[in-house]
């Protein structure tokens, strides 16, 4: 059966003597985008294949499942502690809306363990029949790279067989990373942490990105003496300035110890526990150390590099628009290319492998105004610029509206927490460049907000929508004044 694939930016036309491989597809990797490009390959005609290592929840070298990183132990059981989490508060806000909890109300950190376990393997399962209604093979073991066009499975016995496949995508994903200090292996990663036999009294969290405030966020919710150490003056880097600055208020808000501008020294193991040392001499005393320093490219086992393909300085797998590495017949995509590392962007880049691969339909990923949130407690969300990359791209002048007020939940409950939103403007096209909301539900409203900026809104339009009344995200659409105008030239912080 004759396929197409994308030879210079035209699709190939192939001979059909030339079909001799095992396979037109081997997939090494079943996480999130390699189970994607995997599928709609199939569904294109494609005969696939598909190798991942055995599941549990804790991933090693030669430790994963089906599911991959997000599935497994990433974004889903990370999400459904912060549920677990969110109710502790919202039980203290219940007070002031008539509930009458006189009791203690213990929480059963095991409880909640083990409903996360069991919803993983669900997951599992299900991507696992994903897979094979497609018309997937799926093989368990490890995979490498021999050939351009030869994968090896190490199958869980220690023998190895080969197959042969007219295309070869990795998608591998990242690890989390460890930084080199010493005692460094008494802490622990976002892999162990999910999965805790007893939740810890007091965690000490070195990192200020995603992972590290949602931990940092979850445990406090859960009760636990929580101290978060960055190296920044404000946490999750790479966001609005402003927005940050107001997680860090409400990190610190919620009882959560900040330490900016920190790194840690040493970690010695103790009878209290392990002794955190920092680089301002302070020592702190934990349960927990969890390191979030993060990830890096899952690349070294795969013997790329004897067979050619390019690898950049992290590991990380060097490909083009299309995802195609410089090996023609090997191909790449999400976090083990280091690009855009999120599951939708994955997600995203196997769609558009199996259509310029197998569906005649050359197309390379768009990551121009891709959403995100970071999961703290209340969440941030984001789409498009930031209000530093709007002046460092503009070429005239941004403005900026703002809305920051007590949600209506807060003003009965007595919590002392302000949502925040903000829009950045383009002022001579009055084009929506960016918007950010750090409160309750701020996900879940940046989703429809995204949909807006990707079909080029404008600040009229925004003004001209008629809002859901009472709600907060009415407020997206009642920013009539300026908060601020700025100059291009304004300078850069560095926070």
């Amino acid at each position: 059966m004759s396929r197409k694939m994308l030879i210079d930016g035209e699709v190939e036309k192939t001979n059909e003597a030339e079909n001799h491989y095992d396979f037109d597809l081997f997939v090494i990797g079943a996480g999130s985008g390699g189970v994607r490009a995997a599928r709609f390959s199939a569904q294109n005609g494609a005969k696939v294949g598909v190798c991942e290592l055995p599941f549990h929840p804790i991933s090693s070298e030669v430790i994963g499942g089906v599911g991959g990183t997000c599935v497994i132990r990433g974004c889903v059981p990370k999400k459904i502690l912060v549920y677990g989490a969110a109710f502790g508060p919202e039980l203290e806000d219940a007070r002031n809306y008539g509930w009458e909890l006189n009791q203690n109300i213990d929480f059963n950190w095991k409880k909640l363990l083990q409903k996360k376990t069991e919803e993983i393997v669900r997951l599992n399962g299900i991507y696992k029949r994903l897979l094979s209604n497609a018309g997937v093979k799926l093989y368990e073991g490890e995979g490498r790279v021999i050939g351009p066009n030869e994968v090896e499975l190490i199958q869980l016995d220690g023998t190895k067989i080969s197959y042969s496949a007219k295309h070869i995508l990795i998608a591998t994903g990242g690890r989390a990373q460890r930084p080199d200090i010493p005692g460094q292996e008494l802490a622990i990663t976002s892999d162990e942490a999910l999965s805790l036999e007893e939740l810890p009294k007091r965690a000490v969290v070195l990192g200020g990105g995603y992972i590290a405030v949602e931990f940092a966020s979850i445990w406090r919710g859960m009760g636990v003496t929580v101290d978060l150490c960055f190296r920044k003056e404000l946490p999750i880097r790479g966001f609005d300035d402003e927005m940050r600055a107001v997680v860090a208020r409400n990190l610190e808000g919620r009882g959560i110890n900040l330490h900016p501008r920190t790194n840690l020294t040493e970690l010695v193991k103790t009878e209290d526990g392990i002794k955190v040392r920092t680089d301002h001499g302070e020592e702190i005393v934990a349960d927990v150390v969890l390191f979030a320093t993060g990830r890096a490219p899952n690349s070294k086992r795969l013997n790329l590099e004897a067979v050619g393909v390019e690898l950049d300085k992290t590991g990380a797998i060097k490909v083009d628009g299309y995802s195609r590495t410089n090996i023609p017949s090997i191909w790449a995509i999400g976090d083990v290319t280091n690009r855009m590392n999120l599951t939708p962007v994955a997600l995203m880049e196997g769609t558009c492998f199996a259509k310029t691969v197998f569906g005649g339909q050359p197309t390379q990923p768009d990551y121009e105004h891709i959403p995100c949130a970071v999961f703290c407690i209340p969440p941030l969300s984001v789409v498009g610029l930031s209000e530093e990359q709007a002046i460092e791209k503009s070429n005239g002048d941004v403005l900026v509206f703002t809305s920051t007020f007590n949600p209506m939940k807060n003003t009965v409950s007595g919590r002392q927490e302000k949502t925040i939103m903000k829009l950045v403007v383009d002022a001579e096209t009055d084009k929506v460049l960016g918007a950010s909301m750090c409160g309750p539900d701020a996900p879940e409203i940046m989703q429809g907000i995204a949909i807006a900026l990707k079909c080029g809104a404008t600040k009229a339009q925004f003004d001209g929508t008629v809002g859901i009344h009472p709600s907060a995200a009415e407020e997206f659409v009642t920013m009539r004044s300026v908060t601020r105008r700025v100059s291009a030239s304004k300078p850069k912080t560095n926070l």
